[in-house]
């Protein structure tokens, strides 16, 4: 067992053991502890879709998403700020990780303009023009509350050429330093920096080594999750990882299945987004301990068994899987929140499991455990 602690001025930041690269750790933030490796739900428009914040407490829920290009916009970050913070207009008193508004200028990329200080947005609600730049994504962030902040960054296309990749990771080194000279330091709050570079190890080694010259609270790693398949984006972690530094906590943004949380936090990684448990549960879909299945599938039908015995969730144990078959296949709204929680609850009982695992020294025999019902996502 070894432990490495950084009092950092924003936030705190311990890890208290390792599985050879697994770490587990300990993050202090203004409003509440984290234990990681973590996996965070996604709540963009400060929600979690269909699941109450108590039910996401209930289920060990640490830290969840906000996004600030839809909070820019629907209801404005000026009203949640007059409401008092995020925190107290969505009745969630943790942590809350806001994205920069970086994935919109990927994912929205007919409705925007870049240009080397931001980019200019045409609402994807009613058309309307919304200016972003890294000072002001700060300062949205700042009237949202959140306990850590994203810089504004660039998610760059795949596959894009070695010369698109470095132009492009020239605006996100820009705009790192833009976001890091706006940000002022606040006891429990952090920043995080956005490693970017693509498919191309030259510059992802180039945008770790010059962002944690510019020393952030935390580092991610985004552009991933986008089009790669599964070997190439692991083959990427596996070796931007080895340019963090130990003592920062490391974030992999957008991922992911049982399979890439697994193989990440193998190659030390400590902190997970991913809408893909909500997603699941709106469209019939239930991640179990038996693997995933699909409630729309005939043979639920007649199922009397409950969603999965072994976790500790309502959602998982008081609902057959008959009943959950029925309301999925007449769209009742009862079956997205019942998945929806239990997915939840899937992911927070296997990061628990991790946690355990690494303090253990048995990552690797949990992996194959996990793997063994859930190696469909190797080939996915």
């Amino acid at each position: 067992m070894f432990n490495m602690e950084l009092n950092l001025e924003n936030i705190f930041f311990s890890i208290l053991d390792n599985d050879k690269k697994a770490r587990l750790g300990f993050l202090k933030t203004a409003h509440g502890n984290i234990e990681t490796p973590v996996f965070m739900p996604v709540g963009t428009l400060g929600s979690v879709k269909g699941i109450f914040p108590d039910d996401l407490k209930k289920i060990g829920v640490q830290i969840i998403l906000g996004n600030t290009y839809h909070l820019m916009i629907r209801p404005g970050e000026n009203l949640i700020n007059q409401m008092g913070g995020l925190q107290k207009f969505m009745s969630w008193d943790g942590p809350i990780l806001t994205d920069s508004g970086g994935f919109q200028i990927w994912s929205l990329s007919k409705l925007r303009k870049i240009d080397r200080q931001g980019v200019t947005f045409s609402s994807h609600v009613d058309g309307k023009r919304y200016r972003l730049t890294p000072e002001s994504s700060i300062k949205i962030q700042k009237k949202l509350n959140a306990d850590i902040s994203m810089v504004l960054d660039e998610c760059t296309n795949f596959p894009s050429s070695y010369q698109e990749t470095s132009d492009s990771l020239d605006i996100t080194i820009k705009w790192a330093k833009d976001s890091k000279k706006s940000y002022i330091s606040k006891k429990g709050f952090g920043l995080f920096s956005i490693i970017q570079g693509g498919m191309h190890k030259p510059l992802r080694k180039k945008s770790t080594e010059i962002l944690v010259n510019m020393d952030f609270d935390g580092y991610a790693i985004g552009g991933l999750s986008v089009g790669e398949t599964h070997k190439e984006m692991i083959n990427i972690v596996k070796y931007t990882t080895k340019f963090i530094p130990q003592n920062k906590p490391r974030y992999l943004m957008g991922v992911g299945r049982p399979i890439d949380i697994f193989e990440s936090v193998e190659n030390g990684i400590d902190m997970f987004d991913c809408v893909l448990p909500t997603r699941f549960g709106r469209n019939g879909r239930a991640f179990t301990s038996e693997g995933e299945i699909n409630l729309r599938n005939a043979k639920f039908a007649k199922d009397k068994e409950s969603l999965d015995k072994i976790i500790d969730c309502p959602a998982s144990k008081n609902f057959s899987r008959g009943y959950i078959h029925h309301l999925t296949k007449t769209n009742e709204i009862l079956s997205s929140m019942i998945l929806s929680l239990h997915n939840i609850a899937f992911y927070q009982k296997m990061m628990s499991d991790i946690r355990n695992a690494i303090k253990n020294k048995r990552f690797l025999e949990l992996k194959r455990k996990y793997m063994n019902c859930h190696g469909i996502y190797e080939k996915a």
